[in-house]
């Protein structure tokens, strides 16, 4: 929560915050990238008051980490998000206007964020910008080769890595001819145990 009893309700009137807060849970794009929870977020604000509420703008820096989407393996990122709200005075239209009963217009208040006993809440805000600034598929560098189709190798690790290619019309045959070369191999060890007890003879 963020105060703004200090800026008052005079418009034009203005003052700017660096605070650093506590990353909150589930802070980024889930099972992707994100800020892990507790970690420091660096704000800058800047309250400017206006007739119908306090416009907030900043930016929030922090460390986001995720796992690379092609090769899996895990990455960190210096994270930078702009974002710019309003929070509206509940006794005030949209215009600035004091109005005899807040709360009138509901479908009008659903889209609105309000400052209530001179506080309002930047969490949905920064949960909103920060989801805007991450990549929505991390990569660990841009030309990351993934990993390898047929055993999961990392290919980065060896880029000569590769398997002889088999037509799969051929493979059942490949795997016939194996087991008649075993077979052969059978007979023929068959047949050498004979002559040699021949020879014993």
């Amino acid at each position: 929560m963020f105060d703004t009893h200090e800026l008052g309700r005079r418009p034009g009137a203005l003052q700017r915050l660096t605070r650093t807060i506590d990353a909150p849970k589930d802070f980024g794009l889930q099972g992707v990238i994100g800020v892990p929870e507790g970690a420091p977020v660096e704000l800058e604000l800047r309250l400017e008051s206006v007739m119908e509420g306090v416009l907030v703008t900043g930016t929030a820096r922090a460390r986001a980490e995720g796992e690379c989407v092609r090769c899996l393996e895990p990455l960190g990122l210096e994270l930078e998000a702009d974002f710019q709200e309003m929070f509206s005075y509940p006794d005030a239209d949209d215009r600035g206007r004091v109005i005899a009963e807040p709360g009138d217009d509901a479908e009008d208040d659903e889209d609105r964020l309000f400052i209530e006993d001179g506080l309002f809440d930047l969490e949905p805000v920064l949960r909103d910008a920060v989801v805007l600034a991450l990549p929505m598929q991390p990569v660990c560098q841009e030309d990351c080769p993934g990993l390898c189709s047929q055993c999961g190798a990392r290919l980065a690790d060896d880029p000569d890595h590769h398997h002889d290619a088999v037509d799969i019309r051929w493979a059942a045959l490949q795997g016939l001819a194996e087991t008649i070369q075993d077979g052969e191999k059978d007979e023929m060890s068959g047949a050498e145990a004979g002559v040699d007890e021949k020879q014993e003879k």
